[in-house]
C-alpha cells in the first residue's frame, strides 16, 4: 500500500524540513526489498524562496510505476514485493547527505495524526536512485566511505561527472547516464567538424560544470580549437556576477558558445541575457539543459545545437500519470501541491485561493508533468529501477525459487546485461558507466513559429573511432578568431594571443602548402616547381635546343645552307678538276678540305635536339675530329705554297720531301692525335645527359656534362694549336709571289677561325641553359663558312665567272692584274 506524508509533518516548503530534523518520503511503499530515491523535486533557495520541479515530479512517479510493474511481473522476481522509498531533496546537498544516512541506517517513518517519527525499518533500502545533480552524489558516497567503510548502492540517473568513474572513491556508484568525457569528447570534435575554432565557454559553478568543462577544454585544445573566455556562475551567487558573466558574452566576438550548464543557471542567465539586445549565438548545449522544454521559449536560443539523452517511450507511463482525480492528490500533501499550483486552486479551502470544484481534468495539462513525448530523463530512472531490480533477481533467485533472506551487495550489479521492455540494453563497463548514446538535437522552428527540439544525429561511443558521430545536414553559422589559411599559404601566430588567432603569411619562393591551415609550407622536390598559386608542385620545363626552337631552325638552316655550298663547290671543282686553278695547290686535299667542311656543317646538327647518351658523345667528338682533319688540310695547303715556292730556288729539292704521300700522311697523323685524344676522353670520362637545376629555379636545362673538363678542353685545344700554326704559317706565305696567292686567303680564313674561337670562349662560359649549344653551334658554322668562303670562293668566281684568267701562264705570273 502506498503511504504518503502528512501536511503537518512539513516546513514551509512540502517535503522539504528543516536539515536537522529527519526527513520524511514524499511516497513509499513497503516490500520485501525496499529502492529509494532522491530527486531534487524543489529547489530550495531561502526560506522564503522556493521553486517546483514539475520534471522531477515525473521523474518520482515513474519510479512508482516501474515498481508496480516490475511486482506485477511473473518473470522477474517472481515472489518477491519491491517497496520504495521516494524522497525530495529540495536541490540542497546536506538534504541528499542526510537522506541517504537514513537509508543506511535503515530507518522508517511512522505517521500518526499529530506528528511523524522514525523506527527501524523492516526492511532496509537495498540501493537508491538519484541524486540528480553530480556534488550531492559525490558528498554522499565521500560521507558513506568515510563513515561506514563502505558504501550504498546508489545509481544515479542524471550525476554525469567524469570523477564519479574513479571507481578507487566511489566503489558503490552506478549510472545510466554517460560520463561527462563522453560527452565532452563528442562536443569538441562536433565543433571541430563544424569548423568552429573561436569560442567563447560558460559553466555551472559546481562539479557538473567545472569537471565537465573541464574535460571538453582538454578535448578541444587537442582538436585545435582555442577559447576566448571561460566564465563560470551559480545561481546563489550575488546578481553582480551573472551580470558581468552576461556582458563578457555580449562583448565577445566569438559567435559560439559552449554552456556546460545546469538547467536552474541556465534560466537565470537567459533571463539576464534577454534584458538587452544580444548579438546571435550558436548555442551548443549540455545534456542538462539541451532537452529542457522551459527554454524553448527563449527566442534567442534558436539553432541551438547539442547532445541530448536519446528520446524513448515507456508503454503504460502516461496512463499511470494521467489517473490522478482530486481524491487521490489529497492523499499526497506533494500531490496535492502539484494540483494546485496546475490548476490554480486549492483543495483544502485556503483562504483568499478559489476552491478546486472537481472539472479540472488533468489531461487538459501542457507542462513536464503530463509531456512524455520527450522521455529522456525518465528512461534512465526507468532503466536504472530495472538494473537494481536484475542484480536482486541475480542474488537471489534460481531458475525456479527466490530467496528474499539472501542479501544483496552492490557488486552484483556489475554482471548485469537485459533488454528493457520498450528495447533499451544496458551493461555497465568496469567505471559502472553504461556505453554513451547521445542524440544530436538542433533547435529549430516549426510551422507555427514556436521552437521544437529536431533531432539531426547521434552519438555511439561503441562504434569504430571516425564513424561514431553521424548527421544530417543543417546550417551553423560561422566562428573563428581568423579566417582559414587557403592553400599557398601558412599559419603565422599573432603575438599574445591565443594559437586560433593568425595571419595568414604566402609560403616562401619554391614552397607550398596543398592544405587549409597548414601550419608549414613544403619545400618542392628538386624537378618540381610550385604553381602560381603556390598550392602544389607542378613539374619544371626541361629545357634544351629543340627542333622546333626557333633558334635551332635559324641555326639548322644555316648549316643545310653551308652543306649545299660545299656541295656546289665539289660539283664546280669536279668538273673543273684539270683546270690549272684546281690542280695548282693539290687538289686531292681541297677535295679532303671539302669533305671535311661538309662534316662540320653536319656535326653541327647533333647539338640540336634531346641530349642523349650517345648524342652527348658523338656531337663533341665529332665536332673535334672533322674540325681538325679540315684544319690539317688548311695546314697542308699552307705547307705546300711554302714549299713550292722554296722549291724554285736553284738547286732546292725540299718538294720531294713534301709531294702527295706525305701530305696524305702529315694530314692521317694530325687527325689521328685528335682521335686518340677523344678515345680517352670517351674512355676515362666521356660527355652525359645531365639536368641542370642549380642554374635556374623553376625550369631544368638538360644539357650534355663535359664528363672530363680536360677531355673538353684538350680537344679545343689542340684545334686552337694547329689553327695558330697555320696561321703562323699562312702569315709567313702571304707576300710570295703568285698572281694567285692561297696563302693570303688562308690566312684570312685562319684568322677569322681564330677570332671566332677566341670569343666562344668567354661566350660560352657565361650563356646560359641552350644558349650555350647556340653559341657552340655558332662557333662551328661561322668557323666552317670562313673558311670555306675564304678559301674556295675566289677559286670558284675565277672559274664560273672569269674562265681567262684560269690558265697556268696567268696563275704563273708574278704582277699582279687589276682584276685581281
Amino acid at each position: 500500500m502506498t503511504v504518503f506524508s502528512p501536511a503537518g509533518c512539513q516546513a514551509s516548503t512540502v517535503g522539504c524540513r528543516l536539515w536537522t530534523e529527519p526527513q520524511m518520503p514524499i511516497l513509499s511503499m513497503n516490500g520485501d526489498f525496499v529502492i529509494g530515491g532522491i530527486f531534487s523535486i524543489h529547489s530550495y533557495m531561502t526560506s522564503e524562496q522556493n521553486t517546483y520541479t514539475t520534471m522531477q515530479l515525473r521523474f518520482a512517479r515513474a519510479l512508482e510505476f516501474i515498481i508496480h510493474e516490475i511486482n506485477n511481473s511473473t518473470d522477474l522476481l517472481p515472489g518477491i514485493t519491491l517497496g520504495y522509498h521516494i524522497y525530495d531533496s529540495c536541490s540542497a546537498v546536506p538534504m541528499s547527505v542526510k537522506v541517504a544516512f537514513q537509508f543506511a541506517n535503515g530507518l522508517d517513518p511512522i505517521f500518526s495524526d499529530t506528528e511523524a517519527c522514525l523506527k527501524p525499518a523492516a526492511a532496509a533500502v537495498s540501493a537508491f536512485i538519484g541524486e540528480s545533480n553530480s556534488t550531492p552524489s559525490i558528498d554522499t558516497q565521500v560521507s558513506f566511505f568515510a563513515i561506514f567503510q563502505h558504501s550504498e548502492l546508489q545509481v544515479s540517473h542524471s550525476a554525469t561527472c567524469a570523477c564519479l568513474s574513479d571507481k578507487r572513491q566511489f566503489p558503490a556508484f552506478y549510472r545510466t547516464i554517460p560520463s561527462d568525457q563522453h560527452q565532452a569528447a563528442a562536443l569538441a570534435r562536433m565543433m571541430k567538424y563544424f569548423g568552429w575554432t573561436w569560442i567563447g565557454a560558460v559553466r555551472s559553478d559546481t562539479d557538473y560544470g567545472n569537471y565537465g568543462m573541464a574535460a571538453f577544454l582538454k578535448v578541444a585544445q587537442e582538436e585545435g580549437i582555442c577559447v576566448e573566455y571561460s566564465e563560470a556562475y551559480y545561481r546563489t551567487q550575488p546578481h553582480r556576477k551573472l551580470e558581468r558573466v552576461a556582458n563578457v558574452i555580449r562583448r565577445s566576438t566569438a559567435r559560439v558558445i559552449v554552456a556546460f550548464l545546469a538547467s536552474s543557471d541556465m534560466r537565470f542567465l537567459l533571463e539576464e541575457l534577454a534584458r538587452q539586445p544580444l548579438p546571435p549565438l550558436q548555442w551548443i548545449g549540455s545534456e542538462a539543459w539541451i532537452t529542457h522544454p522551459e527554454f524553448l521559449r527563449f527566442n534567442m536560443c534558436a539553432g541551438a545545437i547539442g547532445f541530448g539523452n536519446p528520446r524513448s517511450v515507456i508503454p503504460g507511463l502516461r496512463e499511470f500519470l494521467l489517473d490522478l482525480s482530486p481524491e487521490r492528490a489529497l492523499k499526497s500533501p506533494l500531490l496535492t501541491e502539484f494540483w494546485e499550483s496546475a490548476f490554480s486552486c486549492t483543495l483544502k479551502g485556503r483562504m483568499g485561493v478559489q476552491n478546486c470544484d472537481g472539472s479540472e481534468d488533468i489531461r487538459t495539462l501542457q507542462n513536464p508533468y503530463t509531456d512524455t513525448s520527450q522521455l529522456r530523463i525518465t528512461n534512465l530512472v526507468y532503466k536504472a529501477t530495472y538494473a537494481i531490480a536484475h542484480a536482486i533477481h541475480a542474488a537471489i533467485c534460481n531458475n525456479v525459487l527466490c530467496d528474499k533472506t539472501i542479501k544483496f551487495t552492490p557488486w552484483q550489479l556489475k554482471r548485469v546485461n537485459f533488454t528493457t521492455k520498450n528495447g533499451y540494453q544496458l551493461t555497465f563497463d568496469s567505471n559502472g558507466d553504461p556505453v554513451a548514446v547521445y542524440e544530436l538535437i538542433n533547435w529549430q522552428f516549426k510551422e507555427n513559429g514556436a521552437l521544437d527540439f529536431v533531432p539531426v544525429g547521434y552519438y555511439d561511443s561503441s562504434k569504430p573511432r571516425g564513424q561514431e558521430f553521424l548527421h544530417t545536414k543543417i546550417f551553423v553559422p560561422v566562428s573563428v578568431c581568423s579566417e582559414s589559411c587557403p592553400p599557398g599559404t601558412r599559419k603565422a601566430v599573432q603575438k599574445g594571443r591565443p594559437v586560433c588567432c593568425y595571419d595568414c603569411v604566402p609560403c616562401a619562393e619554391g614552397e607550398i602548402s596543398n592544405k587549409t591551415d597548414s601550419l608549414d609550407c613544403l619545400h618542392c622536390p628538386p624537378e618540381f616547381w610550385p604553381s602560381t598559386k603556390q598550392d602544389s608542385c607542378l613539374p619544371k620545363p626541361v629545357e634544351f635546343l629543340s627542333w622546333d626552337d626557333t633558334l635551332a631552325i635559324i641555326l639548322t638552316v644555316f648549316s643545310i645552307i653551308g652543306v649545299f655550298m660545299t656541295i656546289c663547290v665539289i660539283a664546280v671543282f669536279f668538273k673543273h678538276r684539270a683546270s690549272p686553278i684546281v690542280r695548282a695547290n693539290n687538289s686531292e686535299l681541297s677535295f679532303l678540305l671539302l669533305f671535311s667542311l661538309t662534316l662540320c656543317f653536319l656535326c653541327s646538327l647533333t647539338f640540336i635536339g634531346r641530349p642523349s647518351e650517345w648524342s652527348c658523345m658523338l656531337r663533341h667528338t665529332a665536332f673535334g675530329i672533322t674540325f681538325v682533319l679540315c684544319i690539317s688540310c688548311v695546314l697542308g695547303k699552307t705547307v705546300v705554297v711554302l714549299m713550292a715556292f722554296r722549291a724554285t730556288l736553284p738547286g732546292n729539292n725540299v718538294m720531294k720531301w713534301f709531294g702527295p704521300p706525305q701530305q696524305r700522311l702529315s694530314v692521317l697523323v694530325f687527325t689521328l692525335i685528335q682521335v686518340i685524344i677523344c678515345v680517352l676522353w670517351l674512355k676515362m670520362s666521356p660527355p652525359f645527359p645531365f639536368k641542370n637545376l642549380k642554374l635556374y629555379k623553376q625550369k631544368i636545362i638538360l644539357e650534355c656534362d663535359l664528363g672530363s673538363s680536360i677531355g673538353f678542353w684538350a680537344v679545343l685545344g689542340y684545334i686552337g694549336f694547329e689553327a695558330i700554326l697555320c696561321f703562323v704559317l699562312a702569315f709567313l706565305a702571304r707576300k710570295l709571289p703568285d698572281n694567285f696567292n692561297e696563302a693570303k686567303f688562308i690566312t684570312f680564313s685562319m684568322l677569322i677561325f681564330c677570332a671566332v674561337w677566341i670569343t666562344f670562349i668567354p661566350a660560352y662560359v657565361s650563356s646560359p641553359g641552350k644558349f650555350t649549344v647556340a653559341v657552340e653551334i655558332f662557333a662551328i658554322l661561322a668557323s666552317s663558312f670562313g673558311l670555306i668562303i675564304c678559301i674556295f670562293a675566289p677559286k670558284c668566281f675565277i672559274i664560273v665567272f672569269r674562265p681567262e684568267q684560269n690558265t697556268k701562264k696567268y696563275l704563273m705570273c708574278k704582277i699582279p692584274t687589276k682584276a685581281l
